[in-house]
């Protein structure tokens, strides 16, 4: 499961990154969660395009706004099964804009650690996602939304946690939003990240609250200055 992330490189970089016009209201997160709204890309009939949308996916059959928080992850294996989201993988496929994301160790103390997961160099990157729209009753607003698919975890991943999210390599990053290739095609580019290209570091207990979104959350709270 993926249940917080980081978006927090400039949208300059992004715009250079991804080739796409970053949307109005796009801000460096570093604490996104369930609800909240995030920079994803998708294909459009003039090419890539950008936009801001919920996480946490809410199909148009949904009465309920809050099977959204059910539905924040897709496991890659059941794609293909599962109603919400076997009709939306083949056009309906998004990259999902982030540089990290963060699972929970357990300490020996029985306290829960963060722990952030990135590139080695620090770059942005596309987890693999779905999106959908719907109008918003009573106001008829469109409310666009995804879910950020996972697989299974590299090795890397696997001590914090059984699941990660599917990142895309870059060179796969326009199949994955082609509408022409195949299901099958679609489903096996969604493995495991190289673990050697990846780093694993302690991240501050702030992360625990989604009040708390600042570059700070990035530190250990034993590196912070005292206040």
């Amino acid at each position: 499961m993926c249940g917080r992330f980081t978006s927090s490189v400039r949208g300059s970089e992004l715009r250079e990154r991804f080739q796409v016009a970053v949307p109005d209201g796009y801000v460096e997160r570093y604490n996104l969660a369930p609800t909240q709204r995030a920079a994803i890309v998708r294909r459009s009939p003039h090419g890539r395009e950008a936009a801001l949308a919920r996480w946490g996916l809410l199909p148009a059959w949904a009465k309920d706004a809050s099977i959204g928080y059910k539905l924040i992850n897709a496991r890659a294996e059941t794609l293909t099964e599962k109603p919400a989201f076997r009709s939306l993988l083949h056009r309906h496929r998004c990259l999902v804009l982030a540089d990290g994301f963060y699972e929970w160790r357990i300490a020996p103390d029985g306290t829960r650690e963060p722990v952030r997961f990135h590139l080695a160099d620090g770059g942005p990157f596309a987890f693999a996602g779905l999106w959908t729209a719907r109008r918003d009753d009573p106001a008829g607003e469109l409310l666009e939304s995804f879910t950020i698919v996972t697989t299974r975890p590299n090795e890397l991943v696997a001590p914090v946690h059984d699941r990660m999210p599917a990142i895309l390599l870059p060179e796969l990053e326009d199949e994955w939003l082609d509408p022409e290739i195949s299901r099958e095609h679609a489903l096996a580019l969604l493995e495991p990240y190289d673990a050697r290209a990846m780093r694993a570091e302690p991240a501050s207990r702030r992360v625990n609250s989604v009040r708390n979104d600042d570059p700070g959350l990035l530190v250990p709270d034993e590196l912070l200055p005292a206040a």
